[in-house]
């Protein structure tokens, strides 16, 4: 199938690399199907594109990349939702809010992207009794690079 894109123009997409968020997700309830596309080579940073919205396309990076101490639970009610046997078949993202300059960027920690890449189940998890911030500074004061 075919599909437009924010930032990838037209392309060619196979139903099984569509993710699926039962509930939407927070402000944009009734969007249930993303992708996530690489956004250029070894970046580590990827967009979160609306199948059926063509302007709704999420930056979004691994955050233990720049995170390394990145740390949450995910309650038992996720776990069932996402239908989560091994940890191993956990995948996070947070949203970026990109800045000019790059290093200005920040990351939602509050809020990761909770994904189950064996059966392609997403949810955004709202973390509470968490220091994370919405608006978390993913670089080092001096430093752009996230290696």
């Amino acid at each position: 199938m075919k599909i437009d894109t924010k930032y990838h123009g037209e392309i060619h997409i196979e139903e099984k690399d569509i993710i699926t968020f039962a509930n939407g997700i927070p402000g944009f309830l009734e969007e249930k199907k993303f992708l996530f596309l690489p956004f250029g080579e070894d970046t580590g940073i990827s967009i979160m594109q609306s199948v059926s919205n063509a302007g709704l396309a999420f930056v979004v990076t691994n955050p233990f990349l720049f995170l390394k101490e990145y740390d949450f639970t995910i309650d038992d009610q996720v776990v069932e939702q996402l239908q989560l046997e091994s940890e191993k078949d956990v995948t996070v993202y947070v949203i970026l809010t990109v800045q000019d300059p790059f290093e200005n960027t920040t990351a939602n920690m509050q809020a990761p992207v909770v994904l189950n890449s064996k059966k392609q189940l997403a949810k955004q998890v709202i973390l509470t009794n968490t220091s994370y911030q919405t608006k978390h500074s993913i670089f080092e004061k001096g430093k752009v690079s996230a290696k």
